[in-house]
């Protein structure tokens, strides 16, 4: 999935983030299968469960049958065609998501060998915030960053300062 590139920017200022509004004696729903973010929780100190690799938009039977105190989605809000009713069958009341922004400068990610990896959400922040909002949930923090790369060109160059990734934490009101 990472290929040769590794997100260390990004599994930092997440792993910050968690350890700024999360204790570990939580037990975390990580939504998706278990992936390098999910194993850096748990060394870390963190206890995580992840979803079966059931389609979401469909099954949310997981949400409802496993027992969390929090739910996690790093990177899968964009994936989902209904994340609305994700969030709706989430029992927990705390809730860790981040997505990339949509980039004016950027169309969507679109894999053509990999059917799950291609985005069908490009975010902005306030329609997660809406989404959000409209699932019962109350933001309390959250963050952007940039996700710069090493190669050369004008949008190389706009990733420096153009924040691509939002980080919430939010609870239910």
């Amino acid at each position: 999935m990472y290929g040769k590139t590794f997100p260390n920017k990004r599994f930092k200022i997440t792993l910050e983030f968690l350890e700024k509004h999360l204790s570990k004696s939580e037990t975390i729903l990580d939504l998706g299968v278990e992936n390098p973010f999910s194993k850096i929780m748990i060394e870390n100190g963190y206890s995580v469960k992840n979803t079966g690799g059931e389609d979401l938009d469909n099954d949310q039977s997981t949400l409802q049958k496993e027992h969390y105190t929090v739910v996690t989605a790093f990177e899968i809000f964009e994936h989902l065609l209904n994340p609305y009713t994700v969030l709706q069958n989430v029992k927990s009341d705390k809730l860790f998501i981040s997505i990339p922004l949509r980039l004016w400068f950027s169309s969507a990610y679109r894999s053509k060998t990999e059917k799950w990896d291609r985005h069908y959400h490009e975010f902005e922040d306030w329609q997660l915030d809406w989404l959000l909002e409209k699932t019962g949930f109350k933001i309390v923090d959250s963050v952007k960053f940039t996700h710069p790369t090493n190669k050369i060109g004008f949008r190389p160059i706009l990733r420096y300062f153009t924040d691509r990734y939002y980080l919430v934490y939010a609870v239910r009101q």
